[in-house]
C-alpha cells in the first residue's frame, strides 16, 4: 500500500512533464489554434448573453440594471400563440422533407456517379451538379418562380405539350404544394455538393474488396450494395445525427424568396416568425425568447440522435 501511495505523486509529475513536453513541441500548432478560440468565444459563446433579454421586458435605451425583469412571461405568451403550432408544423415538415431527400438523393448520385468509368464524363456530371450550390437563394429563387410561372414557365410548358393538364398550374399561389416545391429546390440545389463527401469516402474504400466480389461473381448492384453502402456507412449516420440537430433551425432565405402572403399559412417557418413578431414589431425578448427555444429544442434532438445511433448503430459524435 505504500508503495502505491508513494508512486501516485510521482505518476502525476510525469504526467505534467509529458504535457509541458508536449505543448513545447507543438507550441506553434497551439499558437495556430488561438484565432479559432478566439473567433468562437466571441462569436459563439459572448452572444449566448443576450439570452437575458428573454427573461426582460427589453427596452433599447436602458441599461442592464434598469430592464424590468418578467421571468418566464414571454414563454407563456409563446406557447399560448395559435400562429406558433401553425409556424411549428409548417417548419418540422419542410425540415423533415429536407432531411429525407437531403440525404437518399446525395447518396445515391454519389453511387451513380462513382459507377461512371468515362473519367470525362464523371468530371463534367459532378462539375454541372455542384454549380447551382454556389448561385445565391435570391438568383435561384428567381430560376424557380419562373420555370414554375404560368407566363412561360418551363413546367406548365412541358405539362400542357404532354396533355397532362389543360391549363396552366399556379403553383406559388398553392399552398399545399410549397413544401414540395422548397424540397425540390434545395434538391436541385444542394444534392451535387452534398454528395462530394460522399464520393470522397467511396475514394477510401479499398478496391481489394471490390476486386474480391468481382471473383465472387458479385455485379455492379450486388457490389454497390455490400460494399460501397456499408463502407460509408459511417459517414451517413455522422451527418445524419447532425442534420437531426438542425431540425428546427432551418433558416429562412427559401421560404422567405420563394413565399408570399396566398401561402403564408404553409411558408412561415420559426426564423420568420421571430423576425416578424420579433424585430419587425419591436418585440426583442419575445423574439429572443424564440430563439431560445429553437437553440435548446436543437440540442435535445441532437442528444437523442446521438443517444440512439449509438445504442443501435454504434455510431456516433460524442
Amino acid at each position: 500500500m505504500k508503495a502505491v501511495t508513494r508512486g501516485e505523486p510521482e505518476l502525476g509529475l510525469t504526467r505534467k512533464r509529458t504535457k509541458w513536453t508536449t505543448f513545447k513541441n507543438q507550441k506553434v500548432l497551439y499558437m495556430m489554434s488561438v484565432p479559432f478560440v478566439l473567433w468562437v468565444l466571441v462569436f459563439q459563446y459572448l452572444p449566448l448573453w443576450g439570452w437575458t433579454m428573454a427573461f426582460q421586458n427589453y427596452k433599447p435605451g436602458k441599461s442592464f440594471l434598469e430592464q424590468k425583469w418578467v421571468g418566464f412571461e414571454h414563454f407563456a405568451a409563446l406557447f399560448q400563440d395559435d400562429r406558433f403550432y401553425l409556424v411549428l408544423r409548417n417548419t418540422l415538415a419542410m425540415s423533415s422533407l429536407g432531411l429525407v431527400a437531403g440525404f437518399v438523393f446525395p447518396v445515391m448520385f454519389a453511387l451513380l456517379l462513382n459507377e461512371v468509368r468515362v473519367q470525362v464524363l464523371k468530371r463534367f456530371v459532378q462539375t454541372v451538379s455542384y454549380l447551382p450550390h454556389f448561385v445565391s437563394w435570391v438568383v435561384a429563387a428567381g430560376i424557380v418562380s419562373k420555370m414554375l410561372s404560368t407566363d412561360g414557365g418551363v413546367v406548365n410548358a412541358v405539362l400542357m405539350s404532354l396533355h397532362v393538364i389543360d391549363q396552366p398550374i399556379q403553383f406559388m399561389a398553392k399552398g399545399h404544394m410549397f413544401w414540395g416545391i422548397v424540397t425540390a429546390a434545395d434538391v436541385w440545389k444542394e444534392t451535387g455538393w452534398n454528395a462530394i463527401i460522399y464520393l470522397a469516402a467511396i475514394a477510401g474504400i479499398g478496391p481489394e474488396l471490390y476486386e474480391a466480389a468481382r471473383v465472387d461473381g458479385a455485379s455492379r448492384l450486388r457490389q454497390m450494395w455490400h460494399i460501397t453502402l456499408p463502407g460509408i456507412r459511417p459517414t451517413i449516420i455522422v451527418l445524419l445525427i447532425m442534420s437531426i440537430g438542425h431540425l428546427i433551425g432551418i433558416g429562412f432565405e427559401r421560404q422567405f424568396l420563394l413565399g408570399n402572403h396566398m401561402v403564408s399559412d404553409y411558408s412561415e417557418v420559426l426564423d420568420l416568425y421571430s423576425l416578424k413578431y420579433g424585430l419587425e414589431m419591436g418585440r426583442y425578448s419575445f423574439g429572443t425568447a424564440i430563439n431560445i427555444f429553437n437553440s435548446v429544442i436543437s440540442l435535445m434532438l441532437l442528444f437523442i440522435a446521438n443517444g440512439a445511433f449509438k445504442r443501435i448503430a454504434n455510431e456516433s459524435i460524442m
